[in-house]
């Protein structure tokens, strides 16, 4: 590093000068990305005179008094340095109970015994003290003394059926598969991201929503919520009633057309409210006046993207006419008052949609319920970002330093939020985030919770290689889920598949976040496949995820062979490739015959699904999922990382007979839990 005030600014920004790649070699970023890291920031940088102004704002900023800080229930805390040197700190819990705080000198002071958030009086400065429990809900506490284990599926909403879904899968599809998942002994479902989204005119990822804190509408089914014969009349007066059952038959999710199908028919029920049951305009009307002034706004920039879309034009907000500027967009709800109540609308048919699925997950016999999956950001230009624009990483999108996966690195396009912007704000965006994903219960998967320590950040447009780690609240964001998930009594997964900081597994662990253990990953350093024994007792146990082939396409190189076309391969890499996957599946079959006697027995080897299930219920695992795609031996892949076009990503649909066919795994299943936890 040439110039030392350029490496302590970029420090005191949060940034992480050094870093340790995949590889575990010691890296320093340049100091042109810093440069370019620190402009995105709004931290001038180029010149020394810049440099100590900047390095003076940002002390100030952190001299101030913050709006929220975290503690652990009867741990010591240390009181921000503007709050110190009064005899007395009070803490006023939420019922308005006060009490007095123990000081213990240099600052230090005594939590409360009771978690819970609390104003915190200390001489003449007020602020909120968020207390945790020491560890989150976790799946002991779900299950009750009956049971210590659990396992359940994993699904990609989009790709479940039912008869009427119009060409994508929706909160009745799942309903249909958590019950027959509880009827069959399971007690968890977990779910791909059911956020809203942007208008969709081409791709369509889940992960990358315009706001995570609402539904995606598109997989709300009317008919749960305003009867069968509505749905069907909505359908038949659209006049699209062929399209909309050639549609669920396709074999893919055509996303613009199932946009364009479902904006059309739920609109027509829209403007049927009036001849709706009192009842129903009741419980609208309600569901309006509880969401109050965040689902007011969620409607404004939602409205304002659908007329944009149909008109052709760019549907990120900062591409509109001073809509940083509350006024105009309140003048435009003011003056489009009938497409706001639409997106309302449509919030409320999807929250009361998935209210009864939960209800019929709970009611089929699971203990756990429905995981919900939490993204870990959000598009720039959609309404999260909008809603919370002056705590957003403006200018920066989130991705991963290059690793033997992607050697390239990854860009996500998406965004979130500061550090400074979270602690400005007293965490109130990620606190509303948590809030508005637990409220159903059952569970969270947090995406990437990688990005509770640092995220990969780089400058709009540039590759990935030129970015780097921001540090984030660790600690304070762990209080704060902990806090959440006990309110909520949700269990909290957190995705560390990656590359993951030392000791940043320990700490999820001893804050009660289940990891993920992932078969095709769980190996030592040989490459050898762990014994089940070996596996962590802290985390889920899955066979694959979203972003790898299910174990049957895995086996013959399917994954490789679409790697191939997309990046387009040499003959001689991808027999390469495909010879070093015939090892990988030699050591993974030695495994299962160490390990499971039904292998020995088994004439065509690795073609069954019962051997993998009978392996993973020997893992210590609290909780086993299974993606669909390997319950009913699947070859296709829900997303293929690092293309577009080439894979249709987010868009394999299950067979019909979905439900018919599991009956018998999930038989089989229960039965290998049972066995395990009874040897």
């Amino acid at each position: 590093m040439n110039d030392c005030s350029l490496e302590t600014l970029a420090h005191a920004a949060g940034i992480g000068v050094q870093w340790t790649d995949a590889y575990g070699q010691d890296r320093s970023l340049s100091d042109n990305t810093l440069h370019s890291l620190l402009d995105a920031m709004q931290w001038p940088s180029h010149d020394a005179a810049s440099r100590q102004a900047s390095l003076r704002s940002i002390e100030e900023r952190a001299n101030h008094v913050p709006a929220l800080i975290t503690a652990d229930v009867d741990g010591v805390f240390d009181l921000p340095p503007a709050a110190r040197g009064g005899s007395v700190v009070t803490a006023t819990d939420e019922a308005g109970k006060e009490q007095s705080l123990a000081l213990l000198g240099n600052g230090k002071c005594r939590a409360p015994m009771h978690a819970g958030y609390y104003q915190l009086g200390a001489g003449s400065q007020q602020l909120v003290l968020a207390v945790a429990p020491r560890r989150c809900f976790g799946v002991g506490d779900a299950l009750g003394l009956e049971k210590h284990r659990a396992w359940g599926l994993a699904a990609q909403v989009y790709g479940l059926r039912h008869a009427d879904d119009g060409g994508v899968g929706d909160s009745r599809a799942v309903a249909e598969l958590a019950q027959t998942i509880g009827h069959a002994g399971g007690d968890a479902l977990a779910l791909s991201p059911v956020h809203a989204m942007s208008p969709i005119h081409a791709h369509a990822s889940p992960y990358s929503p315009s706001h995570r804190g609402f539904l995606n509408w598109m997989h709300a089914d009317a008919a749960q919520v305003l009867g069968a014969p509505a749905l069907e009349d909505a359908i038949r007066q659209s006049g699209i009633a062929s399209t909309w059952q050639l549609a669920q038959q396709a074999k893919l999710v055509d996303w613009p057309e199932a946009y364009a199908l479902r904006r059309i028919v739920f609109g027509v029920l829209h403007a049927q409210l009036a001849h709706a049951p009192q009842a129903v305009r009741d419980d609208l009307a309600r569901f309006t006046a509880q969401g109050g002034d965040a689902l007011r706004r969620h409607a404004w920039v939602a409205a304002r993207q659908s007329e944009a879309a149909l008109r052709g034009e760019p549907t990120a907000w900062q591409q509109w006419k001073q809509w940083r500027d509350e006024a105009v967009a309140r003048h435009f709800a003011d003056t489009h008052a009938i497409d706001v109540d639409v997106e309302i609308f449509l919030q409320w048919l999807a929250a009361r949609g998935w209210d009864k699925t939960v209800a019929l997950a709970r009611e089929a016999g699971q203990r756990i319920g429905l995981i919900w999956d939490l993204a870990v950001g959000f598009e720039a230009g959609g309404s999260e970002a909008w809603a919370w624009r002056d705590y957003v990483l403006n200018g920066l999108e989130l991705g991963a330093p290059p690793d033997a996966f992607n050697p390239d690195g990854q860009i996500w396009g998406i965004t979130s939020y500061s550090p400074w912007g979270l602690q400005a704000s007293g965490f109130r965006p990620f606190i509303e985030l948590l809030r508005a994903n637990m409220a159903r219960g059952g569970g969270i998967r947090i995406d990437h919770i990688i990005g509770f320590q640092h995220l990969w950040v780089l400058r709009q447009g540039r590759p990935s290689a030129e970015g780097g780690y921001i540090r984030q609240p660790l600690q304070d964001l762990l209080r704060i889920t902990a806090l959440e998930s006990w309110r909520h009594r949700c269990i909290v997964i957190g995705e560390d598949l990656g590359t993951v900081p030392v000791g940043l597994r320990d700490m999820l662990a001893a804050r009660g976040v289940l990891g993920i253990d992932v078969l095709l990953f769980t190996r030592d350093e040989h490459g050898d496949f762990l014994p089940p024994a070996s596996w962590r007792k802290n985390a889920v146990a899955m066979t694959t995820t979203h972003d790898l082939p299910p174990l049957a396409g895995w086996r013959v190189g399917m994954d490789l062979s679409e790697m191939a076309k997309a990046h387009d391969w040499s003959g001689e890499t991808l027999l390469a490739r495909m010879q070093e996957r015939e090892k990988d599946v030699a050591r993974l079959d030695h495994r299962l015959t160490d390990s499971v006697p039904s292998f020995r027995r088994t004439p065509a080897r690795g073609e069954g699904t019962g051997i993998y299930f009978d392996l993973l219920a020997q893992t210590p695992s609290p909780l086993i999922l299974i993606p669909l795609e390997d319950a009913l031996a699947r070859k296709e892949q829900p997303n293929l990382p690092g293309t577009v076009d080439s894979h249709p990503n987010w868009r394999h649909r299950m067979p019909e007979n979905t439900i018919d066919a599991l009956q018998a795994v999930l038989a089989s299943i229960d039965m290998h839990m049972k066995q395990a936890m009874s040897a």
